[in-house]
């Protein structure tokens, strides 16, 4: 399947007139309801976000299945190219006040196992950053590194920066890295293994990310626990079922043939790469994910974190609304499967965040009075506690059963304890979606940066 047009919508174009209208309508709705039967409304729409919670939970088993019934094997052999066979391999790295993590992440990429005639690598630096543009100059830095200065122009992103250096890139692949990232050393390889054995449509290999200072705080552990869960079992699930997949914002390979073909990343976006996944899908392309793991950094904190999950669930809003805006072409260009996973991996995450304070409301609700467990006093009130019930216990499991077997797959057997307090961090999680919308409104293509350096664990698993 191959779109005739690439599709390439623009974050800051207006949201088109009937998703302003839904909306509205919507709010009129709840507000009525609330106003003339405020008990029988809170009951409807506990319903109707239950039953919307079905096909999350649906994703969430497919994955755990899967990894239950995978069956360790011994990778396959894949020769080795010789350096005159190897194709040039652009690498792409958008740096804003990142002086302190820039002498680590030149080492790190000086360590790939690739030949550094065959390596372009940009160190991608903003005008205004005279911190890092003077670090980067003091270093001495191989031929093949490259600094490009990003003139001053709105939006300062990441995914402008991107764009301004792409007509740059050398290579016939390419790869993006984040300043913290710590890349396994013959992942370009395997990315390039990757793309030589897939079908001549694989656009795109996400590597699995994870964390370098997993055990540091409870923040990072259960950051830790949320990269195992998402990036070791959802998308896999995703890629294996050839499902639109929302690309994480780092080590993403690309064919660059692909990315010029869809004008590379929309530059108002602040979650640029699950953008770039779903228009990858709805052009024909596909994605796969990688057996290769780059280690990042977690934010230590609730603010730093806060923020950081603000920007990514804003971005998912901006996607979702973009993407929808003719729901027609995206349902025939995703086909009935994709559209599903759109609606379950884009508008789910943000849904399942915001609606999941309101299970505990209810059942706070009927505590107060007097309530909970008690005989249902209406028939609407049967089927809600069978779906609030199923979607508890049901739902609770997939998530962390996948989050335990991921985990322990990894070795992290010292978080595993960590797992029963997912219930918490959703909550916050959910804090953070609430900010998301209102920035959303007021604050939409404002990119709230993620300071890094300041871990100051170094996990043994970025060794092996």
């Amino acid at each position: 399947r191959q779109s005739k047009t690439a599709p390439c919508p623009i974050t800051r174009m207006k949201v088109p007139r009937w998703e302003l209208i839904s909306i509205a309508v919507i709010l009129l709705c709840l507000a009525t309801g609330l106003a003339l039967s405020p008990l029988l409304t809170i009951r409807v729409i506990s319903l109707a976000l239950a039953l919307l919670f079905i096909p999350i939970i649906g994703f969430r088993i497919a994955a755990l299945r899967d990894l239950l019934s995978e069956k360790p094997s011994e990778p396959p052999h894949v020769p080795r190219l010789s350096d005159a066979e190897l194709p040039i391999y652009t690498v792409l790295v958008p740096l804003f006040r990142e002086a302190k993590v820039l002498g680590a992440l030149v080492e790190s990429l000086r360590r790939l196992d690739y030949p550094a005639a065959k390596l372009d690598i940009k160190l991608i630096l903003e005008e205004v950053d005279g911190e890092t543009i003077a670090a980067a100059q003091t270093y001495d830095l191989p031929g093949n590194f490259e600094i490009v200065v990003v003139p001053e122009l709105q939006p300062r992103t990441k995914p402008r920066a991107l764009n301004f250096a792409m007509p740059l890139a050398r290579g016939d692949y390419l790869v993006i890295y984040d300043a913290e990232d710590r890349p396994e050393r013959d992942q370009l390889r395997k990315a390039l293994a990757a793309f030589r054995e897939g079908a001549p449509n694989l656009a795109c290999v996400q590597a699995r990310l994870n964390l370098y200072n997993a055990s540091e705080t409870w923040f990072t552990k259960q950051f830790t626990i949320e990269y195992c869960a998402l990036f070791d079992g959802l998308l896999p699930m995703l890629a294996r079922y050839d499902l639109p997949i929302p690309l994480g914002g780092t080590s993403n390979h690309f064919r660059i043939s692909a990315l010029k073909w869809l004008l590379a990343w929309d530059p108002y976006n602040v979650t640029e790469d699950a953008d770039l996944g779903m228009r990858l899908a709805r052009s024909g392309y596909r994605c796969g994910v990688l057996n290769s793991t780059t280690f990042e950094e977690a934010p230590l904190s609730f603010m730093p974190w806060l923020r950081q999950r603000t920007r990514w669930l804003k971005g998912f809003v901006q996607t979702y609304l973009v993407h929808l805006r003719s729901p027609a072409r995206l349902w025939r260009e995703l086909g009935p499967r994709g559209f599903l996973a759109f609606q379950v991996t884009i508008g789910g995450t943000v849904l399942s965040a915001l609606i999941h304070p309101w299970f505990y409301g209810l059942v706070l609700f009927d505590l107060a009075r007097g309530e909970f467990l008690a005989r249902p006093e209406s028939m609407l009130s049967v089927p809600l506690w069978v779906l609030a019930g199923g979607n508890l216990i049901v739902g609770y499991a997939a998530a962390m059963g996948l989050g335990f077997l991921t985990v322990r797959a990894r070795g992290l057997n010292s978080l595993l304890r960590e797992v029963a307090l997912m219930p918490l961090y959703w909550l916050l999680v959910s804090v953070a979606a609430y900010r998301a919308i209102w920035q959303f409104v007021t604050a939409r293509f404002e990119w709230e940066k993620t300071e890094h350096g300041l871990a100051r664990q170094t996990s043994t698993l970025m060794q092996q």
